[in-house]
C-alpha cells in the first residue's frame, strides 16, 4: 500500500508538472502573438503618418509647431 501511495504521488506530481509547462507555453504563445499584434498596429500607423505627410507635404511637427 505504501508503494501504491508514492507511486500515485508520483503520477500527481508528474500531472502537475506537465499541466505548468503546458500553461508555460500557452501563455509564451499569447504573449508571441500580442508582441505580433503590436508591431502589425504601429506598422499601420507608421504607414499612416507617412501617407499623410505626402499628402499634405508637412510632417507632425510642422503641425505641432504651427498650432502651439
Amino acid at each position: 500500500m505504501v508503494n501504491q501511495n508514492n507511486q500515485n504521488q508520483q503520477n500527481d506530481q508528474s500531472v502537475a508538472e506537465s499541466i505548468k509547462k503546458t500553461a508555460g507555453s500557452a501563455f509564451e504563445t499569447v504573449h508571441n502573438a500580442l508582441e505580433a499584434t503590436e508591431n502589425v498596429a504601429m506598422k499601420s500607423v507608421d504607414a499612416t503618418k507617412n501617407a499623410t505627410k505626402k499628402l499634405t507635404g508637412k510632417d507632425n511637427d510642422d503641425y505641432i509647431e504651427t498650432y502651439q
